[in-house]
């Protein structure tokens, strides 16, 4: 990789992360047309560098983290589901992120119920700020979900905290902070099945590996409150239509025989 390319997708992982329109589609289109090649590196750099995205999450609600022990137990309930289904079909999830087709049809129709989100919720007459246990377990059953590539982790956490009668800002806020744990853990497996590969990282790697996460936590912070503003102000419509639009990009691009393998 090049310092540019590191730097690209890096800002790709800081804006899409957070966002619900799938940091995997963006990183398949852009990779795909920036011509970065699907080697060992790449594919463990694409992960590690959400671990700048995970900080710009602890720097912004820094407060929130410090409030209480119970806030830790709804992030751990919540994580569960994740965490048990990720490490029994994780071999399944790894093929699933070579199927182009699959992100392209995701896509769209992630874009098509986010169209329909605002009206959906918009009829309920209280909103609830914090989930309950329960509560916190369902929301952690949708983010499975988001093991299909296309689906988006923001944007599966952000429905299922929805269904839970919390706010938007509140459903896209717990989606923040349970990806603290989920990409940690995700971040960690990743780098400890690199080296068991018996792959190492050079020099220049791990130079990489810092400019990448320096730069997605940047980006990170601003593409949060970004979000915070635009659903606060214009719902969640915007992304239904962005969505739709990446997918059939995507479909275009894998029909027409161009070369879109990452993972």
């Amino acid at each position: 990789m090049t310092l540019w390319e590191v730097i690209l997708l890096a800002i790709v992982e800081g804006i899409t992360e957070f966002l619900p329109i799938s940091s995997t589609g963006h990183m398949i289109i852009v990779s795909s047309f920036a011509g970065i090649a699907a080697d060992p590196f790449v594919k463990t750099f694409t992960v590690a560098i959400q671990l700048g995205a995970i900080v710009s999450v602890l720097v912004l609600y820094w407060k929130r983290f410090l409030q209480s022990f119970d806030f830790y137990v709804k992030l751990l309930i919540a994580f569960i589901p994740a965490a048990v289904i990720g490490f029994l079909l994780n071999d399944q999830i790894d093929r699933l992120l070579e199927r182009v087709d699959v992100v392209g049809v995701t896509l769209i129709l992630g874009g098509i119920v986010f169209l329909f989100l605002d009206k959906i919720f918009s009829e309920r007459t209280t909103d609830s700020n914090e989930p309950s246990n329960f509560s916190a377990f369902k929301i952690g059953l949708f983010q499975c979900i988001a093991m299909i590539p296309g689906v988006s982790r923001s944007a599966a956490t952000i429905v299922g905290g929805l269904t839970q009668k919390l706010s938007a800002r509140s459903a896209a806020e717990f989606s923040f902070f349970l990806a603290v744990p989920t990409m940690c853990a995700a971040t960690g497996y990743k780098l400890l099945k690199y080296y068991k590969l018996g792959n190492s990282f050079s020099s220049t790697e791990i130079y990489h590996l810092a400019i990448g996460n320096v730069v997605a936590f940047v980006v990170a912070l601003l593409a949060i409150k970004s979000l915070i503003h635009v659903i606060s102000k214009y719902g969640f419509k915007f992304f239904g239509y962005y969505r739709i639009i990446l997918g059939i990009i995507v479909l275009a691009l894998y029909y027409s025989g161009a070369s879109l393998a990452l993972f």
